[in-house]
């Protein structure tokens, strides 16, 4: 018994320890995909870049060869090994990030984000399907909520860093600098992270191969295509919103580069921290009682965020801002732990990063490839009339995606109990 007492409390320090390293990598994840948005006033003035290119370049450049090959890449790792993919990924999207420092022009930067999309794609899902076999479903929720604190600590350390590094020597240092640092994490995380067996936390006999056709079974439930939709209608907002606040700071608000730097990245850490935590304990917590809280909890938070960020963009007290932004930047993360979980559950154990990979593709395509062009196209659009303030306005214009996402989300509660797999 004591000898049983121990291997478990010495099994339940390494589960953190791996979700510690996979929250580390998460971090270095979203600090290479959002340093650009703080980053990205300098480079338009630098390269003389539209807003609509500064958007094609913070989504559809990373968006293209993310979502397409993270399909394939998820496959692999249903049959593979995980952590050498996610091992190569993060080496390889560090350093096409390293390489965004030495680029020349729109299309250079534009290439060479590319290559970021490309190093990411392996990424996430490996990572969710690793997580699903370390820790039991009661905890799944929060784990998985946990690992998504990558998210708003990558986001605020590529805004922090990102700025102060551009502000002491210039943006090109700061791509240089983020990106050899992921490149020296890459064996780190070899080492430390090691391949669990495959549905390990569902039963004594755990699924070891991937049954053939899930990806289509997948494919035909309601509640998969609702979610995704759902997630990625959130995502044009919620992405859209990250890289250009940097920009509207600057322009509506007058905040110097260092001082939006603090600001923003004061902001994207705790309210993004909270919003993801507090996602992840409603979904554990009410989960147990009707498996359709996984999407009503975020359903119910857009529909909180819409007026909150409304208000915010109003606010021209920097201290009531501050308030403002906190509020909606929470409860736009809310979504994650809930949803993820719900994914993970629509298929077998051997089938979850393929069904992450499918998730993602949807989200990121639309949410990811579609959010940050289209606020920069209607902020081009309305720069004529508007001038500096255009970008206000941009962002009143996409705080509808949130309804729209609140509602796919509540039909999805609908479907969820019937296409769930125990």
């Amino acid at each position: 018994m004591a000898e049983t007492a121990v291997a478990d409390r010495k099994a339940a320090r390494y589960r953190l320890t791996v979700l510690a390293v996979l929250i580390l990598a998460y971090t270095f994840n979203f600090l290479d995909r959002q340093i650009l948005g703080i980053l990205a006033g300098s480079i338009k003035k630098d390269l003389g870049l539209t807003d609509s290119q500064l958007g094609l370049m913070g989504g559809l450049a990373f968006a293209l060869f993310y979502t397409g090959l993270g399909i394939p890449i998820a496959w692999l790792a249903d049959r593979g090994s995980r952590t050498w993919i996610m091992t190569g990924a993060l080496a390889l999207w560090s350093g096409f990030t390293a390489l965004c420092g030495f680029a020349g022009g729109f299309w250079q930067l534009f290439l060479c984000r590319m290559g970021v999309g490309v190093g990411e794609a392996g990424g996430v899902a490996p990572a969710y399907s690793l997580i699903a076999d370390y820790f039991p479903k009661a905890q799944r929720a929060r784990a998985l909520a946990a690992y998504s604190f990558g998210i708003p600590i990558g986001s605020a350390l590529g805004i922090l860093f990102g700025g102060l590094i551009a502000a002491a020597i210039d943006w090109r240092m700061a791509f240089i600098i983020v990106g050899l640092a992921g490149v020296a994490l890459a064996p780190i995380f070899r080492l430390i992270v090691k391949e669990p067996p495959r549905g390990a936390m569902e039963g004594p006999a755990p699924a070891q191969a991937p049954a053939a056709g899930g990806a289509r079974r997948l494919l035909a439930k309601p509640s998969f295509w609702l979610m995704s939709l759902g997630a990625a209608a959130s995502s044009v907002c919620g992405y859209g919103i990250a890289f250009w606040l940097p920009s509207f700071f600057e322009r509506s608000l007058g905040m110097s580069l260092v001082d939006r730097s603090l600001f923003l990245g004061a902001i994207t850490l705790v309210g993004g921290l909270m919003g993801v935590w507090g996602g992840g304990w409603l979904g554990d917590r009410l989960g147990q009682a009707s498996r359709r809280a996984y999407v009503l909890v975020p359903a119910a938070a857009f529909l909180i965020a819409l007026p909150c960020f409304f208000l915010a963009v109003q606010a021209q007290s920097l201290p009531l801002a501050f308030v403002l932004f906190l509020i909606p930047q929470g409860l736009n993360l809310m979504w994650l732990g809930p949803v993820i979980t719900a994914v993970q559950h629509l298929v077998p154990a051997a089938q979850r990063s393929t069904a992450s990979a499918l998730f993602l593709f949807v989200n990121n395509l639309i949410g990811l490839g579609l959010g940050t062009w289209y606020f920069g196209a209607v902020s081009d659009a309305l720069t004529p009339r508007f001038g500096d303030e255009a970008l206000r306005y941009s962002i009143y214009s996409g705080l509808g995606f949130y309804v729209l996402s609140a509602a796919l989300f509540s039909i999805a509660a609908l479907k969820l109990p019937k296409d769930w797999v125990d």
